[in-house]
């Protein structure tokens, strides 16, 4: 493709020049590569485009002069030249890609997943990408970050329309929002599921975090999905010509009466502008109720019947690491889900908590290098809803496991006990519950490692962890 066609502000002599791949890392660059030179947080691309010269990149897209010898595109911000390039390059794959968005600091996942399974009962194959897996052409395939960088985007949306994909269900974080990786993506539908406290490592305050998210509804989608029961959410659909609604406390276009949640799901009756529907859920939880709303609503956004979400959520698959249980014969209940925010554990425990008139016991940490000011939350709610509190080791990265503990403690106070080793406070967890009992292990869910200094991963699974303790350890009776 011609590079006046990707980009404007090339040098007249190098409007034509062809261009046949576009990188922004230079291990991905072959010869006719445009390579653009991100700023990073902790590397600069521009100290790499000699590299990338010599690796074939025929033109650069800088921020500032290079003198490289090859066409340079200067521009005022690399990133957010990156997607609409990206888009033009891969012939704009999501004008054609029924696209719906879902981002939120939780339920992000679930709603997309149960999203997906709406479309794909609606006969239409659906890709998915997001925390836990992304599904390209039928094809699972693992995920490094919740939304890749524009250019992997846009190849990943081109990939799914050509291995026959009519329409994507994807999480869309914060950071990508910020950062312009979900720019020049045509949304047919935007979900926003809540806002509470999370990556002020990242954003400064809440109202940052708020902006961010509020950039996936600033072109006014086809249509915008709005939880309303969440104080931001009401704010953004006020902002809003027509939003689509959800909510259980309010009144709202997809509203959720009469609901009951236990062991074996959730049963609630939708009212909604065609009637009202019993709707049954295997996922457990009030939670998950606004999940299921959140896609029914942007799946009938994109003409999926509401007879078809009906009968598709009944026989929803569980969603890897979300309130997922951990089933060995034991007469108690083992739960294992993502909560790493203070909301979400909030979320978390009170279900729990509404599984059982028996006791509630809490497994939990607090990543590394990440908003610190949540940990002493967490640890208040933890001692506050749960009636046995350990706390362990996350994902320190590159801080001391102690002193995220000791951080937590700060307001879990005298009610939680310190155990580092994540595997021996699970097992010390299981070995104290009793019948009709509930063990929370939250934080990880999904996650297939501990991430410590450097990068450096050792695998853990805390349903793998939980499903051993559970075959080997005596239990308490």
């Amino acid at each position: 493709m011609q590079l006046n066609r990707l980009i404007a502000g090339a040098p007249p002599d190098a409007r034509d020049l062809e261009i046949t791949n576009l990188a922004y890392d230079t291990r991905a660059v072959t010869p006719g590569t445009l390579f653009f030179c991100v700023p990073g947080f902790t590397r600069d691309g521009h100290e790499f485009a000699q590299e990338a010269v010599a690796k074939g990149a025929v033109a650069l897209v800088v921020e500032r002069p290079l003198q490289t010898g090859v066409p340079e595109i200067r521009v005022n911000s690399v990133r957010a030249a990156m997607a609409p390039a990206a888009a033009a390059f891969y012939e704009d794959p999501t004008k054609t890609l029924i696209t719906v968005g879902v981002t939120g600091t939780n339920g992000k996942t679930t709603t997309a997943f149960l999203t997906r399974t709406i479309l794909q009962a609606d006969s239409r194959q659906t890709g998915l990408l997001g925390t836990v897996k992304s599904i390209i052409g039928g094809v699972e395939h693992e995920v490094v970050r919740t939304t890749p960088e524009a250019i992997d985007l846009q190849r990943t949306f081109r990939t799914m329309l050509d291995a026959g994909d009519q329409a994507v269900a994807m999480e869309v974080s914060s950071h990508a929002l910020e950062l312009h990786r979900a720019d020049a993506i045509h949304f047919d539908a935007s979900v926003f599921t809540n806002l509470t406290q999370d990556h002020l490592d990242f954003h400064e305050t809440m109202e940052d975090y708020f902006a961010a998210k509020r950039r996936l509804f600033a072109a006014e989608p086809g249509a915008a999905v709005i939880n309303v029961d969440d104080m931001y959410g009401r704010r953004l659909a006020a902002d809003l010509k027509a939003p689509v609604t959800f909510a259980i406390e309010r009144a709202a276009t997809y509203a959720a009466h009469e609901v009951n949640t236990g062991l074996e799901g959730s049963r609630f009756t939708l009212r909604s502008p065609e009637g009202e529907f019993e709707f049954r859920s295997p996922l457990r939880g009030l939670f998950n109720v606004y999940n299921v709303l959140a896609a029914v609503a942007a799946a009938r956004a994109v003409g999926a019947p509401i007879e078809t979400a009906k009968t598709a959520i009944e026989t929803a698959e569980q969603i890897p690491g979300r309130f997922e249980p951990v089933d060995e014969g034991q007469d108690f209940a083992v739960i294992v889900d993502y909560a790493h925010t203070p909301d979400s554990l909030d979320n978390v425990i009170k279900a729990a908590r509404s599984l059982t008139d028996a006791r509630v016991h809490v497994v939990f940490g607090a990543g590394g290098d990440r908003d610190r000011g949540k940990r002493p939350l967490m640890g208040e709610i933890a001692a506050r809803l749960a009636d046995r509190v350990i706390v362990t080791s996350d994902n320190p990265r590159s801080e001391d496991p102690g002193k995220i503990i000791e951080e937590i403690l700060q307001g879990a106070g005298s009610a939680a006990t310190a155990i580092p080793d994540r595997r021996e406070a699970i097992a010390e967890a299981i070995a104290a519950a009793h019948q009709n009992d509930v063990v929370v292990i939250a934080g990880k869910g999904h996650e297939q490692g501990q991430e410590f200094a450097d990068g450096h991963k050792i695998p853990f699974d805390d349903v793998t962890v939980a499903r051993e303790v559970l075959r080997s350890a005596p239990l308490a009776r």
